[in-house]
């Protein structure tokens, strides 16, 4: 049987939109590659002739995964709605179309693999958050990044404690009083 000239190129996006999917949701330790290349219709050992290794494909799973995300988030929020977006519900039960920091970057750290895709990640929520920030705050220019560093780990922080708990309420409870908290912070300064 013969293939498309570009069913190799075709697959290898298949595999990486289904891995950046997979790691956001279920980690990258828990991610098997004989499941996720089973879940394509595909063979475990078709896997080599695309990634040299599950290190390979973690980077270019984030890589995918950060440009999704970017994709995603192309206009300009203000900073009160960017925080109300990231700390919602849908954002909380869906992590495997958002933004890869909470599930993914710890599991780097852990493993002693940072990336300089979690860098781009980092710095690109931090300048939406920057640019989001009310006009004529009485702030320097140090403290407004200083705030955004905050903002974007408490975030960060708030997802990942909400996704691990059982009871919905304290989630939600989780959720709704950092969001409140982070907004409160943008106004008092």
């Amino acid at each position: 049987m013969r293939y498309a000239e570009d069913h190799k190129a075709q697959t290898h996006q298949r595999i990486l939109h289904e891995a950046a999917a997979r790691f956001r949701r279920d980690g990258i330790g828990a991610t098997g590659l004989q499941p996720l290349m089973k879940a394509l219709g595909l063979t475990h050992g078709g896997f080599y002739a695309h990634f040299k290794s599950k290190d390979d494909l973690v980077e270019k799973a984030l890589r995918c995964a950060a440009d999704q995300s970017a994709a995603v988030e192309k206009a300009p929020l203000p900073a009160e709605t960017f925080i109300e977006k990231y700390l919602s519900a849908g954002h909380c039960a869906a992590p495997e179309n958002g933004c890869p920091l909470p599930t993914m970057s710890s599991e780097l750290g852990q493993r002693g693999q940072p990336s300089e895709i979690t860098d781009e990640v980092i710095h690109r929520m931090l300048a939406k958050l920057e640019a989001g920030l009310p006009a004529g705050r009485q702030t320097s220019e140090q403290q407004d990044r200083d705030m955004c560093v905050m903002i974007m780990s408490s975030l960060v922080g708030a997802i990942s404690l909400a996704r691990s708990t059982k009871d919905p309420a304290l989630a939600e409870r989780i959720l709704e009083t950092t969001c409140a908290q982070l907004k409160q912070q943008i106004a008092l300064v």
